[in-house]
């Protein structure tokens, strides 16, 4: 395993971290997410992504059973704060009360005294950035989180919050947890890019695989117990178009004459990336864990030539809509 430093921060993260969001307190048992994470760790992982809105809070708690037996100082944990979590009018939001009440909650669920890494889920347009920035740094300074960034914030929001942190000498944000693949890069390459360079600012990626697309799983189909052909993931089952599945066929055969699998190669490809700090994957079995890890040592094969190739294969990059 590699390790990556966030931004320009200290903090090094294993270049693929595993996450929890569908899946842990969800699609998975706790056993199954305690033997993923165990595994992960076994393997040098050391990077474990949530969020207190994942299973209703119950993400955060099967991750933080499954880490009691692991070092503390050896492991690098996140949630995040912003969607509703709690009743009434403040109980979603970056407001000082909210995130206050939100990362106490965390700090149950997850069994331990602070988290590595607090990211912003979302911007809020009803809460100040100085509000957010002063809270944050607050937090910090009592211990109850290391550092701190955003998700899906746009290059501007982001621009703003590092502004206003160096205006009254505070510690302003190292990461940006934005989505990232071969479907979805125009906010990354064209928006962000600038400002992690600028600020250092690091990114930690999520759905590498678009919501599994990329694997290649749905080439022929939407196999029956697959997440797409579940009632409650038709929102994947509407990104499964033809003209994807088209694209992904000729990605898989370029994986293939590579020897990788697709997912190793979509992983690979966003690795390439200096901006990305790592790459956030999801598994249900021990096998999509092991497989994802071997992605890390796929990178050495896409080469200039294999990037030209797959740029054919995606075409033009589009500004990225809310599909």
């Amino acid at each position: 395993m590699h390790y990556r430093r966030l931004g320009k921060s200290g903090l090094k993260v294993s270049e693929i971290a595993l996450g929890a969001w569908i899946t842990m307190g969800n699609q998975i048992d706790e056993k199954i997410s305690s033997d993923l994470i165990h595994a992960a760790y076994d393997q040098g992982i050391n990077f474990f992504d949530n969020a207190d809105a994942y299973a209703g809070g119950q993400a955060e708690i099967v991750m933080g059973k499954s880490i009691k037996d692991i070092p503390r100082e050896g492991i690098v944990l996140s949630s995040k704060v912003f969607w509703p979590t709690m009743p009434g009018p403040n109980g979603r939001g970056l407001s000082r009360k909210h995130i206050f009440e939100s990362i106490h909650a965390t700090l149950k669920h997850m069994g331990t005294d602070y988290v590595d890494i607090y990211y912003c889920h979302r911007y809020d347009p009803d809460t100040p950035i100085e509000e957010v920035v002063f809270t944050m740094n607050t937090l910090i300074e009592q211990g109850k989180i290391l550092y701190w960034g955003t998700s899906e914030w746009e290059a501007s929001y982001i621009t703003q919050a590092v502004g206003l942190a160096k205006q009254y000498n505070l510690i302003p944000p190292v990461v940006e947890q934005p989505q990232y693949n071969m479907f979805h890069r125009f906010r990354v390459e064209e928006e962000l890019t600038p400002v992690c360079r600028e600020f250092g600012i690091g990114l930690t990626t999520w759905s590498p695989l678009y919501y599994g697309i990329l694997s290649g799983k749905y080439n022929e189909g939407i196999p029956e117990g697959s997440r797409a052909s579940l009632d409650s993931m038709k929102w994947i089952k509407d990104r499964i178009t033809t003209e994807r599945i088209a694209k992904v066929r000729l990605l898989t055969s370029l994986a293939n004459q590579l020897e990788i699998t697709t997912a190793q190669l979509a992983i690979a490809w966003l690795l390439r990336r200096k901006e990305v700090a790592c790459v956030i994957t999801g598994a249900t079995r021990l096998e999509q864990l092991d497989e994802n890890l071997l992605a890390a040592e796929a990178q050495k094969l896409i080469t200039d030539p294999i990037l030209e190739k797959i740029e054919l294969i995606l075409g033009p990059m589009e500004r990225n809509i809310d599909d």
